[in-house]
C-alpha cells in the first residue's frame, strides 16, 4: 500500500541501509516558487516509501547565500527561507521516522559562507584581532603584500587566498566565498560540536561529513614542499576531532559518513577505526570505468580495505557532483575524473541506460550501504544547461572550461503532463529542465513495468526481504571472460556481463530479477545484469 512503512530497521541499519540523497533545491517544490523545499519533500515521502529507502541524505538545508549550492553555510541552526523553517525541518525528520526511514544532514566543517557572522565580525574587526584567529588571516609576499601568502591551489581552480581591502589575505580552499575555519582554534571545535548536539536533538539519524580530509592545516601555511606533509590535506590532527565528534554521536546512537578523497588506503582506514567514523564514501567504485577487470578489482579493494577495522562498505554510481550515470556510461571514457569533464562530449543514451540498469544490480547486491541521488532511479541523463543559465562556480573558477555540477542538479520530473514536469506548478525552476524531461516523469515510470523506477523499486524490496544480502562476504565465480558472477549467502548469485556477447548463466533454481530480459536462449545479453537463487 502506498506510503505503508517500512519494517523497522536493525540496531546496526546504516551497516547495510539504502539511502537517498536529497538534493532540497531540486528535489520537489511544495510552493510554487521554481525552488525545491522541505513541504515538497514531506510531500512526496510516500514516494520514498514505496521505492524502498530506508534512510535520506539532505544536502545542506541551512541559512545560505548559495555561492556554492548550500555549502556555504551562514547560520548552522537556521534552515533557508528558500526550503521552509525550523519547525518544517522537525516535521520532516518525525514524520520521515514514523514511516521508517531515518534522516542524515550534512555538516561542512572545512568553512562557513563569507556571510557568516563569524566572518563578518573578522573582516570588520582587522588585523591581529581574536575575530580573525577563527579563520586563516595572513599578509601577502612582494614588496607590498599584493602576491597571496602561499603557491596552494584552490579545489576549484586559482588562488585560495582573496585580499582584502585592509590588505590581509583569507584562505578559502573553494569559491571565495567560502572562508575555511582555523580548525586549531578551540572555539570551532566547540561550536561544531554544539552544532552536532542540536541536531541529533531533533531527531537526526546521521552526520554526512563534508571535505572531511580537509579540515586541518599545517599552521605556518607553508609553499608546498616536496617530501612535507601535505599542507591541508590527511593531516594527523583530523582523528582527534573525529574521536571527539563520535562521542557525542554515540550518545545519541546516530552515524557518521565521511566525504574522504584519498588514494592511499591505509591512510583512508584510519578514518574508519572503531572510535571515529562509521563510514566514508567509496570514491574508486563510483569513478572506476565500465571495465569487468577494472570493477572487479575497485570491489575487491573496497573490501580488502575495509575488513581489517571492521567497517561496511558504501557503494554509489552518483551524487551531486558527479555526471549522471546514464550519461558516464554511454561515452567512450566511462569512468569519471573532474579533469576530464568538457562540453560537447558525444553519449549514447541508449546504451548508457542500459549499463545503469545493470550497475545498480551490481552495486545493490554487495555488502554494504549504498547511495542512491536522486532522479537516478529515473535514469535521468545529464543536463546541458544554457551558458547563461549556469550557476556552479566550478564553471566560472575554470574560466568556462568545465560545464559545472548544474547538469546533474536540474529539477526532478513527477507528473509528465503537469507544468515543468509537476515539479511545481508556477514559476520556472531554477535550473531549466530539457525538453525531454516529461518523459522521466516519476507517474510515467511508475506504471511502465520495464521503467528504471520499477527496477529500482523491485531490486530495493528484494534487498531487505532475501537473506542473502546484507553484510557477508563475496565469493567470486568462474566465469566467462567479460562476465562478473559472485555469490553471497543463502544461495544468492549475482552475474553482469559486460563480455561481447550474451552469456549463460550459472545453475540456478529461480532468476529474481534481471536488469534488462534475457535473450530467446536464456542467455544474459551483453551489457545485463542478473540476480539468481541458485
Amino acid at each position: 500500500m502506498e506510503g505503508s512503512p517500512l519494517e523497522p530497521a536493525a540496531p546496526n541499519w546504516w551497516r547495510d541501509a539504502a539511502i537517498y540523497q536529497i538534493y532540497v533545491r531540486s528535489f520537489a517544490d511544495g510552493d510554487g516558487d521554481g525552488t525545491g523545499d522541505l513541504a515538497g519533500v514531506r510531500a512526496r515521502l510516500p514516494y520514498l516509501v514505496d521505492l524502498g529507502v530506508e534512510a535520506l541524505w539532505f544536502t545542506p538545508w541551512y541559512l545560505s547565500p548559495l555561492a556554492d549550492g548550500g555549502y556555504d553555510v551562514a547560520d548552522y541552526r537556521t534552515i533557508d527561507p528558500a526550503f521552509g523553517t525550523l519547525a518544517e525541518a522537525e516535521k520532516l525528520i518525525a514524520e520521515a521516522r514514523e514511516l521508517g526511514i531515518r534522516t542524515i544532514i550534512d555538516v561542512v566543517p572545512n568553512h562557513v559562507s563569507d556571510r557568516h557572522a563569524w566572518f563578518r565580525a573578522a573582516v570588520a574587526a582587522g588585523s591581529g584581532s581574536p575575530e580573525r584567529e577563527l579563520f586563516h588571516f595572513k599578509a601577502g609576499r612582494g614588496e607590498n603584500g599584493e602576491i597571496p601568502p602561499n603557491d596552494w591551489v584552490s579545489e576549484f581552480g586559482g588562488t585560495p587566498w582573496t585580499r582584502l581591502d585592509d590588505g590581509e589575505w583569507y584562505l578559502h580552499l573553494f569559491a571565495t566565498e567560502q572562508p575555511d575555519l582555523n580548525w586549531a582554534h578551540p572555539a570551532v571545535r566547540r561550536e561544531h560540536e554544539d552544532v552536532l548536539r542540536f541536531w541529533f536533538e531533533r531527531g537526526v539519524a546521521g552526520v554526512r561529513i563534508d571535505s572531511a580530509a580537509l579540515l586541518a592545516k599545517d599552521p605556518a601555511l607553508p609553499d608546498f614542499g616536496e617530501g612535507d606533509p601535505h599542507p591541508f590535506v590527511d593531516r594527523d590532527e583530523l582523528h582527534d576531532i573525529y574521536r571527539s565528534w563520535r562521542a557525542i554521536a554515540d550518545e545519541y546512537d546516530a552515524i557518521f559518513v565521511g566525504e574522504v578523497w584519498l588514494p592511499d588506503t591505509e591512510r583512508f582506514v584510519r578514518y574508519l577505526r572503531p572510535d571515529e567514523l562509521h563510514t566514508a564514501f567509496n570514491f574508486k567504485f563510483l569513478a572506476c570505468p565500465w571495465d569487468p577487470a577494472l570493477l572487479r578489482a575497485a570491489i575487491d579493494e573496497t573490501l580488502a580495505e575495509h575488513a581489517p577495522v571492521g567497517a561496511p562498505a558504501t557503494w554509489v554510481l552518483c551524487n551531486h557532483d558527479v555526471t549522471r550515470t546514464v550519461t558516464r556510461y554511454g561515452r567512450e571514457a566511462t569512468g569519471f575524473d573532474f579533469a576530464a569533464k568538457a562540453f560537447g562530449t558525444p553519449t549514447d543514451l541508449e546504451l548508457g541506460t542500459r549499463r545503469a540498469r545493470a550497475a545498480a544490480l551490481l552495486s545493490l547486491a554487495l555488502p554494504g550501504a549504498v547511495y542512491l541521488y536522486q532522479g537516478e532511479e529515473l535514469g535521468l541523463p545529464e543536463a546541458d544547461i544554457p551558458l547563461d543559465r549556469i550557476q556552479d562556480p566550478m564553471h566560472f573558477r575554470s574560466g568556462g572550461k568545465d560545464p559545472g555540477r548544474d547538469g546533474c542538479r536540474v529539477p526532478l520530473p513527477w507528473v509528465a503532463d503537469e507544468p515543468y514536469a509537476g515539479f511545481g506548478s508556477e514559476a520556472e525552476p531554477w535550473l531549466p529542465q530539457p525538453a525531454s524531461w516529461a518523459s522521466y516523469a516519476a507517474d510515467l515510470q511508475a506504471a511502465d513495468p520495464a521503467s528504471m523506477l520499477n527496477l529500482y523499486r523491485t531490486a530495493l524490496r528484494l534487498r531487505r526481504t532475501e537473506p542473502g544480502f546484507g553484510d557477508g562476504p563475496v565469493n567470486w565465480m568462474d566465469a566467462a571472460p567479460g562476465v562478473l558472477s559472485f555469490a553471497r549467502a543463502d544461495g544468492l548469485v549475482c552475474v553482469l556481463n559486460l563480455g561481447a556477447e550474451p552469456a549463460d548463466l550459472p545453475a540456478h533454481s529461480a532468476v529474481l530479477l534481471t536488469s534488462d530480459p534475457l535473450d530467446t536462449g536464456g542467455r544474459l545479453p551483453r551489457d545485463t545484469a542478473a540476480w539468481l537463487r541458485a
